[in-house]
Parts: structure tokens; sequence; C-alpha cells
């Protein structure tokens, strides 16, 4: 069974910086896609970044230039660095892989028990 956790959220003053992570644990065969959304109070999930096996990126245009998303090969992790942080960005942010477990398994979607994001103004 695969199990996503993150970490490092918290609360962080309009301007400020943090870096959530990742973590992924169990049996992965490969890997499609690696990505972060986030919801806020009363709106819908969103996906804030992505990162293909192939180290392509995307990113929502409300995150563009400050949020860069990173993968982590040897401690098998995915890390988003927010910068710039802004009270609209307060929200729970999720991971989601899109994995396949084994060689004929289909490519199914992983998710994390997301982590809270602050930002005071």
């Amino acid at each position: 069974q695969v199990q996503l956790v993150e970490s490092g959220g918290g609360l962080v003053q309009a301007g400020g910086s943090l870096t959530l992570s990742c973590a992924a644990s169990g049996s992965i065969f490969s890997i499609r896609t690696r990505n972060w959304y986030r919801q806020a109070p009363g709106k819908q999930r969103e996906l804030v970044a992505s990162i293909t096996s192939g180290g392509s990126t995307n990113y929502a245009d409300s995150v563009k230039g400050r949020f860069t998303i990173s993968r982590d090969y040897a401690k098998n992790t995915v890390n988003l660095q927010m910068n710039s942080l802004k009270p609209e960005d307060t929200a729970v942010y999720y991971c989601n892989w899109q994995l396949r477990t084994t060689n004929w398994s289909p490519w199914q979607g992983y998710w994390g028990q997301g982590t809270q994001v602050t930002v005071s103004v």
C-alpha cells in the first residue's frame, strides 16, 4: 500500500516562505506525475504545481514565479518551495502522485492527508 505524507506546513507572515515536503512509502513501480494541490475554505481543490517523470513542471498562474516544485530521488520526496507568500495562499495543501504499483496495474492517483498553510497579513 502506497502512503504519502506531507510536512512543512504552518503559519507564516505575508511575504515569507515555507517549504512543503511529500514523502512516499510502499511499493511503487513507476510514477507519472507528482502534484501539489490546495483547497481553501469554501473553494474547490485546485492544482498548484506538477512535475512529470521527465522533469517537466507546470504551475498555476497564481503561483508562477513564487513557487518551485522539485524532486529528491534519494529521499523519494517531492518538495514545494513557496516564496513571497500571500494571504490568498492560505489553504490545506495536498500532494498527489499518479503512479503504478506494478507493471500490470493501472495508473492511479494517491493522496496525502494534507498540511495546513496559513499566511497572515
